[in-house]
Order: C-alpha cells, then structure tokens, then sequence
C-alpha cells in the first residue's frame, strides 16, 4: 500500500471518527460524589492563610474515605477542601489536620506523593473517564504533576510539567495548602459543564492513604474511574483567552571524546520550544534546535536475559499526550517509542533541527495527535523524518477506539535504497478497541497492527487481544498474541524478535507468538502489623512459528505489604527455554543451542521509607541455563528530611556455567547524593559503576528554578571503563538557562 493512500484511509477514519457523537454520562457512583463550584469576585493570594471570604462561603468537601493500607475503619485525621474560579484559574484550599513535624523525603520538585505529607488533585475536565491531569503539593510546599489516562500500564513518572502556584502553611495541629491553576495550564471544553474531580491525602506519619471520593484498594489513589463531579454554572467553565508560550533557551559546552578521537571543543547553540493554544482542549507544541542535555541520567541496570533493556522517556518534548503515540501494543512490543527519534540505530545521538505536536480534544469524546520531527545529518548517517498521527474516540461509557499512523522516512540516496531497500523507510498503521465497564472492574482488548517495508509482504503484521478482571480481593489477566518475523517498527521496538547468535555473531529475525496469565489474590487484614498480602501465579510464554516452546517463564510470588511502609516479597520462578542460537553471558565458549529448563528463587525487603535511614535488599539463587546464578542487591539511604539524601546501591550477579562456557561477575554500583537547598535549587551527583557496560559514569547536575517553568542548569559528565579502570572515555561540562514566556 503506497504511502498517498495509507493517508486517505486515515482521513477517512479520522472523518468518521469525529461525526461519531457520544454524550456525557453522569455514573450513579459520580452521583454520591458532588461539588458545586461557585465563583471568586474578590483576588485571591496565593499565601496559605485563607483570609479571602470566599473560603468561607464556598462548599466544603470533606468526611475523607481511608483508602490505603486498606479501607477498614476512618481515617486517622479529617481533611477538608474547598474549590472556587474566576476567568483565569481555578482555586484550591485545603485544610489538613495533622500533628509534628511533616514527614518530606525531599524538596525536590517532581518527587511525587508517595511517603510525604501531602494532598493531590485529579481533575478530568471531560469526564471521560480516560484523561485528566494529576497535582500534588507536600506540606513544605514542593510541588508534583503528571497527565492521567486509563491505561493498565499507567505509571506516574512526574516527568510531565506544567505552570501552576501553590503555598502552605503550618498552624500546628493542621496545615493549609492553597493551589492556584490557570485555566490555561489545562485542556478541557469550556462549554462541558461537569468535570471530574477527587482528591488524595497522603498521612505519611500514620502510612495512611484516602481519597473524596471512595476508590477501591486494587485501583490506584489517582484513578480517574472513581472521581466524584465538579459542577460548574450552566455555561461551563470560562473559555481562556489566546494563550501562547515561548520558552528559548541558549547553551554550551566543553569537553572531549577520547573514545572517538575528538578533542577538546567548545560549543554555544540556542534554540526554543513554543506552546500555541488552538483553543481550550487542543495545543500545538513546536520546538527548534531542542536540547535535552539538562535531562537526568538514565538509571542502569544488569541486563541477564537474551534482549535488549529499554529504558523510559524523559524529554519533555515528548510527554504532554505522550499517551495518545505510546499507549498502543504491550510492554516489550511497542510501535512507538520516542527514545528512537534522535539517535541513530546504534543508539548515538543525532540532532533533532525541528519539530511540531498538535494534541488535544477535538470535542469532548475525540482526541487527535500529530507529530512531525526532522532530524539533520550527522557523518555518514542521513537526516530522517518521523511522523505520526493518532485518533482516539470514546465510546460506550468508558472504552476506546484507537487509530494510527506512523512513517519513518531516511534521505538516503536512490543508489543506497537499492542496496539497502529495508533503510528506506518504515512505516506503520494499526487499530486498537479498548473496552472498560464503568467501574472499571473488568476491561478487555484486540489490537492489530500492520508494518510497510519495500519488498516485503508478508509475515508483517501483529495482532493480540486480552482481557483483564479487577476485584477487591482477585485479579485476572489473560492475553495472547502473534508478531511476524517481518514486523518492523523503525519508530518503536520488539523486545524479543531480534536473536543474536554468538557464534556467527550476527542477528536473525523471527516471529513468535505469545501468551500471558495471570491470578493474583488479595488479603486486607483488619488487625494486625500486616496491611495487604497478596498472593500471585503468572506465565509468560512465546512460542515459535511452528507453535513450539519458545520460553516459558511461570512465577509465583507472595508480597507482603506491612502497615509500617515496609514490604516483603518472595518468589519462585520456573523458566523452560528451547535456545535456537547459542548465547553467551561470559568471556568463554557461547552455550549451544538445545533444550534448558531452569529454576531461581528471589527475597526482596524494602524497609520504612518514612525513616531517615532506609534500606533495600534482595537475594537471588538458583540454576541459570547449564550452570548456576547468585545475585544480591543491596540499597541504603540516609536523609536528614527534607535537604539531604544520600543512597548507595550495589548489585553483584555471579554467573558459574560448567567448562567450557566460563563465569562472570556482573557488578553494578550505584552511589547518590541529593541535596536540595529549597524548592527552587536542586543538585544531584549521581555515579555508576557498571562491569557488564564496562563503564564507569560520573554525572552532576544543579538546576535552579529561579521561576515558574524557568531554569538554569550546570550538568557535569565523565565517563571512563572499567577495564582498563579509569581510562577516560569523555567527559563535558554543559550549562543551559530557559526562560518561560507567556505572549
């Protein structure tokens, strides 16, 4: 199918999909949960003392439901809020009763709720049920944000960021947070007027969770399935006005690359991004000559399986509905991947020139996203063009209809396409339906994808479906699925269709089909030092094309969830693997392709994170293939609360295989210093040490947020082996100063 018609079908989709309407429901749930918000005539100063009349005329959402460790009994100290507007932002005033000194793991901004004394807002202006947006305060004043959707695979990573204020205050016996929200900082349709809303307190002193709106323990705290109802006047929340933003930044560099034989430089370059509101649901982001040097270093780990280790996201380019591109396939088989634009396909950086991202709602139940990024040329390596485009219509009372398109395109020459026609370009199509009852206890899926390479045709496609059981006791997953060997993903990945042969040292595509199961059963006891114990059996399996054992890999596992914030888990796990290519894990001869079935057994603690000392520990033995495997991994912390943190973990996994194959010491060391001035300045010093990558990392970053969503960062990176020890690889110094500004 020619590239010109791939488009048309998506305009025709895109054209149904958006005359397909479906009206808002209200859930008999949402009904029990409501808040009318009425308006501000007075200003309101964002300090925590509510001296403004407004908060003490507005509606009073209190009578919190204890959420977490479980949901036996009151919890143990009251919290109440309060909402109001006026035509530029929304207003939250939140009382918490509490008693001593607050309990902050950090004052570093992005660290999330878990383990602070804190409140958090979840807000869904379209009350859908499938997007909204997350915002956490903590009792000293360090704020936290991230966008929601309804995935099973949703993880907060806080990495998204947005312009919002807040203040607390601390009375003693209670603290107060005051919240400002523009309007503009959020999407919705100013003519909806019913959001959802519910909001979470977090009482780390009595390691207690609970929410407005009653959610359910086997549902996230910030699940947008059990929000209660914002109303808002007949008219809808206020339209914003035109709202553009402008952030450039400039930076530089110097440093050398003894690796490659470059030596010391000095570099300046600047660049910016923008953010256009189109209208109150729908933004157009652009961004010229990016930089992600700022970014934080990517935590490694020990890789012992047979496929590549992909690692999260973190430029922020990429993140605002960074759901709609990404939320498509399963973990470890995904069509799109951001971490593959800019770099090339050895994994070393190439500039991105330019690039645009319109994403939004088109009307209440429609979302669209379209992405557009143009790479340069870097050595003998030619620029390239990504581009994607995605539909999401709700339909039904909570389930999804999910459309896209993506293209890879590489400006190589005519001569080189012949040669090498695969490099040409990739291109890739797919649809998924998402189903979800309104309580979001049972949801089901079906996928299918199809990948577009010169000279292939067949064996190109992938598909699978499951579905998925979530009760307050038992939880049930089942998918199964099929990826031809030909399935290409030039803008995402296939964990496992790639199998290296280590004799032959080169690398076979195949296909595979898969299948996973899983049961888990729930404890919640009332009494006693235990909060949840959960026991689980799970299988992955994939199969070869001929419907032959590929790997199985069955699990059983018991988590022991203690009401102090410790947690114990033990498990065993059973692998049967059928090796069509020998492999190698050590210096010695590869381990030759046959039948192994092996079993390894794993004790993890993690003690109260509420602690200023902290530890981490987990135990790994058993067989490994042919021969055996001891792991242990330790972690330990130290905080005096809120500035300082200091955490050291070290990871040693001996691998003993029967001569001839060898052994290997695989040792991973990881210490950490974080030490937060306030909530504006922050320095990290993060150092890795890691055999397996033979390499030793060295980064230091300061960042200080002299204003909202305005930064200046000095980044320090080294990089030597570790055999030979300390020979230097690289090394550079980078600063970057951005400026927020609102046009």
């Amino acid at each position: 199918m020619s590239k010109k018609r791939l488009y048309y079908l998506l305009l025709i989709i895109a054209s149904s999909f958006c005359k397909v309407g479906v009206a808002q429901e209200i859930s008999e749930y949402q009904k029990g949960y409501q808040y009318t918000i009425q308006p501000t005539s007075s200003k309101i100063k964002i300090d925590g003392i509510l001296d403004e009349s407004i908060w003490a005329t507005a509606s009073l959402a209190q009578n919190f439901i204890k959420k977490y460790p479980n949901d036996i009994g009151e919890p143990t100290r009251k919290t109440e809020a309060r909402v109001t507007y006026d035509n530029e932002n929304l207003y939250f005033a939140f009382k918490v009763y509490d008693s001593g000194t607050a309990i902050i793991s950090s004052l570093k901004r992005d660290g999330g709720h878990d383990g602070n004394d804190c409140i958090g807002i979840i807000l869904d202006p379209h009350n859908r049920k499938t997007n909204g947006f997350f915002f956490v305060v903590n009792a000293l004043n360090v704020q936290s944000e991230d966008q929601l959707n309804n995935s099973f695979e949703d993880k907060l990573s806080m990495s998204w960021d947005s312009k919002w204020f807040s203040a607390t205050k601390d009375y003693g016996n209670y603290w107060i947070a005051e919240i400002m929200i523009p309007l503009k900082s959020i999407r919705y349709d100013p003519k909806q007027a019913q959001w959802g809303i519910n909001f979470l307190r977090v009482d780390a002193k009595n390691n207690e969770y609970s929410t407005w709106a009653k959610i359910p323990t086997s549902f996230h705290s910030y699940d947008l399935g059990h929000t209660g109802l914002l109303n808002w006047p007949t008219t809808g929340a206020p339209a914003t006005s035109k709202n553009v933003i402008f952030l450039p930044y400039i930076s530089g560099s110097s440093g050398d690359d003894k690796e490659n034989g470059k030596t010391l430089s000095t570099n300046t370059s600047a660049g910016f991004d923008a953010k256009v509101a189109l209208n109150a649901s729908l933004n157009l982001d652009l961004t010229v000559n990016p930089d992600f040097s700022q970014v934080e270093v990517d935590q490694q780990v020990t890789n012992l399986t047979r496929f590549d280790i992909f690692l999260p996201e973190k430029r922020n380019f990429f993140l605002e509905n960074s759901d709609l591109f990404s939320n498509f396939g399963i973990p470890g088989i995904k069509p799109f991947y951001s971490r593959t634009i800019g770099l090339d396909k050895d994994g070393n950086k190439i500039p991105i020139l330019f690039g645009a991202r319109l994403s939004g709602n088109l009307n209440p139940s429609t979302r669209i996203g379209v992405m557009d990024m143009q790479t340069g040329k870097q050595g003998n390596y030619s620029a390239e063009n990504f581009s994607a485009f995605t539909l999401q219509k709700s339909v039904l009372k909570r389930s999804n209809i999910k459309a896209y398109f993506l293209n890879r395109e590489n400006y190589i020459s005519e001569t080189e396409a012949k040669k090498n026609p695969l490099d040409k370009y990739g291109r890739n199509a797919g649809v998924t339906f998402e189903y979800s009852n309104v309580d979001g206890t049972f949801s089901a899926w079906a996928d299918y994808h199809q990948a577009f390479k010169a000279t292939i045709a067949d064996q190109d496609k992938y598909v699978q479906a499951g579905f998925m059981s979530e009760k307050k006791h038992w939880n049930f997953i089942s998918l199964v699925g099929n990826v031809g060997k030909n399935y290409y993903t030039d803008m995402g990945y296939v964990q496992m269709i790639n199998n290296y042969d280590a004799v032959r040292d080169t690398t076979i595509r195949l296909g595979f089909g898969h299948t996973f199961n899983q049961i888990a059963y729930k404890i919640l006891p009332g009494t006693g030092p235990i909060g949840k114990l959960q026991f689980r059996v799970e299988d992955y399996a994939t199969f070869h094309a001929d419907n032959s054992l590929n790997e199985s890999d069955a699990k059983f596992n018991i988590q022991t969830d203690f009401k102090n914030a410790s947690f114990l888990t033990v498990s065993a796990t059973n692998t049967s693997l059928n090796l069509l290519y020998p492999i190698s894990f050590t210096s010695g001869t590869p381990l030759p392709a046959g039948y192994y079935q092996f079993n390894q057994f794993e004790t993890m603690y993690t003690s109260d994170v509420r602690k200023l000392f902290g530890m981490f520990g987990m135990i790994t033995i058993g067989q490994f293939y042919n021969g055996t495997m001891q792991g242990a991994s330790i972690g330990l912390s130290w905080k005096s609360q809120p500035h300082l943190k200091l955490s050291l973990r070290a990871e040693i996994n001996k691998i003993e295989l029967p001569k001839p194959y060898g052994s290997n010491d695989l040792i991973l060391i990881s210490p950490k210093v974080d030490w937060n001035f306030s909530t504006k300045v922050f320095w990290t010093t993060f150092m890795q040490y890691n055999t397996q990558q033979n390499n030793i990392n060295i980064n230091s970053r300061l960042q200080y947020r002299f204003k909202p969503m305005s930064d200046f960062f000095l980044v320090y990176t080294d990089n030597y082996y570790t055999d030979p020890m300390f020979k230097n690889k690289n090394r550079a110094l980078i600063f970057k100063f951005s400026y927020w500004f609102n046009l």
